[in-house]
């Protein structure tokens, strides 16, 4: 009986052993996860808060109005990093030949061309029994310049306007070395040997209606210019009816509209008959003294008018005014073919 209940008793400890030994395990097991192969002396309290072991620090709780300050202290760093970096340097060595090559195009230096030359036959069609001496070839610019010359005799001096457009050859003088490419011709024959002679135009040279050769000794000084409508013009235009009141029989073609600034500068000319040089001063304004001569399109607009007429058909002007026209006083329309260069 003794020994039964002996045997009783040893058994309900085994089992109460196991029942305590299991749970404990477990909480050893979780310990282990958490303390990554630590002993439990390392880790300390073996209790599980949730994700954590009780005996952890707690994470430190970051408030709010400590998170926005956070992030705006990033932001102004981000701000200060983006303001003291340096851009990358522009490579503007393309920008830099642009603008030299629009400076060849609006800036005309001036040349000096001096020395003796012998004519030659001249190769103009209609001139085969002429001599000429080119001092400055056909360009696609615009010439101005003086020449000062002195010859072996009496000469006549050539500008050159064109080439001119097809159908624009309209009775002024022309010249054309082959009867395609032709060019308005300012012919000046003021029968002298030497002079000074102010010209705008796509060439230049010294001519005579003889067969024999002659020779000349010049200097000429000019500028060459990009026709650009702006500075330099070269055209051919026919007159029309002037608009002027009081001129309702006469004929004009407006080479330099009316402008507010005044224009100035060199006008060479080749005409289909003699005309007479008008430039424009104004318009006057009211209570100002009204010029001798003047021109209005409407009895309101009025103008000063500088009209002088040199009874020539081709010539150069030096000019100055508001507007610059050529007129005649006849009713039927003449052609004129020009060069104008503006000075500053």
């Amino acid at each position: 009986m003794t020994r039964t209940i002996l045997l009783a008793i040893f058994a309900t400890v085994i089992l109460l052993t196991g029942t305590v030994a299991t749970p404990l395990g477990m909480y050893q097991t979780a310990d282990a996860v958490k303390s990554k192969g630590n002993e439990s002396t390392v880790i300390n309290s073996k209790k599980v808060c949730g994700d954590r072991l009780c005996s952890d620090p707690k994470a430190p709780v970051v408030k709010k109005s400590e998170k926005k300050e956070e992030t705006k202290t990033v932001q102004k760093a981000k701000e200060e990093s983006k303001a003291t970096t340096v851009p990358p340097t522009k490579d503007n060595k393309a920008e830099v030949m642009k603008e030299a090559k629009m400076s060849e195009k609006t800036v005309s230096l001036t040349k000096t061309v001096t020395g003796t030359m012998k004519s030659s036959k001249d190769p103009g069609l209609g001139h085969e029994n002429h001599q000429l001496a080119i001092i400055l070839p056909p360009s696609d610019k615009v010439y101005r310049g003086h020449l000062t010359y002195t010859a072996s005799e009496p000469v006549q001096l050539v500008a050159l306007h064109g080439p001119l457009k097809t159908g624009k050859d309209r009775g002024q003088p022309i010249w054309s070395t082959d009867g395609t490419t032709k060019y308005g011709m300012t012919f000046v024959d003021d029968q002298r040997a030497s002079g000074v002679w102010q010209f705008a135009g796509n060439a230049l040279a010294v001519h005579t209606m003889k067969k024999e050769p002659f020779t000349v000794t010049y200097s000429v000084t000019y500028t060459e210019n990009v026709v650009d409508n702006v500075k330099a013009f070269r055209g051919t235009i026919s007159s029309e009816k002037d608009p002027g009141l009081g001129h309702e029989n006469h004929q004009l073609a407006m080479i330099l509209p009316p402008s507010d600034k005044a224009y100035r500068g060199t006008l060479t000319y080749d005409a289909s008959e003699p005309i007479q040089l008008i430039s424009l001063i104004g318009p006057i304004k009211e209570g100002e003294i009204h010029p001798p001569t003047t021109w209005s399109p409407d009895g309101k607009t009025i103008y000063g008018m500088i009209f002088v007429d040199p009874k020539k058909s081709a010539g150069t002007w030096i000019f100055s005014g508001n507007a610059l026209a050529v007129h005649t006083t006849k009713t039927t329309p003449f052609t004129v073919s020009y060069s104008v260069v503006l000075t500053e």
